[in-house]
């Protein structure tokens, strides 16, 4: 079992029921979250286990906040990071595009976590597990776009896949493991109550997805359930 794991955006919704089950299992957990003190489940939840789950803050596109983290961190090993932190950016409709929310987007869900993982490598490469597991969405996949629209959203998706596929192949070297998974639609603030599966499910399926992950899946786009889904 990996003695150390960093979840992003665990404050609610997929990113909690993350440290949730983690923290069930006895693993060392750095849960984040922008504003820590608001985050009433997830510090339960800490209160519930102990030193095994520590809060820690962490806004992912404020650089600032990344280096107190990483200095917070001093130097600790990472075992497994799991980048869900992310934003769904209402765009609009073609003819009037809100171009302020889709830069956002980018800034949050691309560009984000990508930083923070090049930030932590030294971490990740002194550590037993050295896998990385960043949260992305079918919407991002070219293939499966037959609907349109969400502009904002499916480019921030579909750039961040191609950034952690360059990324599995600079660090297959240092024997890491890096990959994007989708959730599924999960019955969370964002997917909403219609969605087809709850996120304990979810979070199961990429758990299992992750211990099990080798150097065979690294660069790939996974879905939850284990299956391989197309760019």
């Amino acid at each position: 079992m990996p003695e150390h794991i960093i979840v992003t955006g665990a404050n609610r919704g997929i990113g909690l029921e993350f440290v949730k089950q983690l923290a069930a299992r006895g693993t060392h957990v750095t849960a984040t979250a922008r504003d820590p003190e608001g985050a009433k489940d997830l510090n339960a939840l800490a209160k519930e286990h102990g030193d095994s789950v520590r809060v820690m803050p962490l806004d992912i596109a404020d650089m600032d906040s990344v280096r107190a983290f990483i200095k917070a961190l001093d130097g600790k090993p990472i075992d497994q990071l799991i980048n869900n932190a992310g934003i769904y950016p209402d765009s609009g409709k073609l003819g009037a595009l809100d171009w302020e929310s889709a830069t956002q987007g980018f800034e949050v869900n691309t560009i984000a976590p990508l930083r923070l993982t090049e930030a932590l490598l030294h971490n990740l490469k002194n550590a037993m597990g050295k896998k990385v597991m960043f949260v992305t969405s079918q919407m991002g996949s070219i293939d499966d776009n037959t609907s349109g629209g969400s502009y904002a959203y499916r480019m921030s998706k579909a750039a961040l896949n191609m950034g952690v596929r360059s990324l599995s192949h600079d660090l297959r070297d240092a024997d890491m493991i890096a990959f994007v998974i989708h959730p599924g639609w999960v019955q969370t603030d964002m997917g909403g109550p219609n969605a087809k599966i709850t996120p304990t499910q979810s979070v199961e399926g990429m758990l299992s997805v992750l211990d099990s992950a080798t150097a065979d899946i690294s660069g790939k786009f996974m879905n939850w359930d284990g299956s391989r889904l197309a760019w």
